[in-house]
């Protein structure tokens, strides 16, 4: 895993396990601390949801990888646009699938931030 990222056990009934852990609704992972994230349907996706992950800068995280929760849709043109001005890449799918490539890429040693809506 890259750095202390915590890895994703498990998702589904309206929340994760991360690192042993339940976590009820949606969740943004930045490093290697797992929050609870108060997005709970994709039309609550807004960029000052993803402070943290733009506090953590490009040090920390190279891209965002984001859970668009049960179907894959395309984050506004707000998100995308504030994601590209903070020189991050930008990945959107399904969560999850989302969940699944974020377990890979962090064994990977990948510096990402994942933000994912609860299914």
């Amino acid at each position: 895993m890259a750095r202390d990222a915590p890895p994703i056990d498990a998702y589904g009934d309206g929340g994760f396990r991360v690192a042993g852990a339940r976590h009820e609704g949606s969740l943004l992972i930045v490093g290697d601390a797992a929050y609870d994230w108060p997005v709970r349907r994709r039309e609550d996706l807004d960029v000052e949801s993803l402070a943290a992950v733009f506090a953590a800068g490009r040090a920390q995280v190279e891209f965002l990888l984001l859970g668009m929760g049960a179907s894959n849709a395309l984050p506004t043109r707000e998100v995308r646009d504030a994601v590209r001005a903070a020189g991050l890449g930008l990945e959107f799918m399904d969560t999850p699938s989302a969940a699944r490539l974020y377990n890979v890429l962090t064994s990977e040693g990948r510096r990402l931030a994942c933000a994912l809506i609860a299914v």
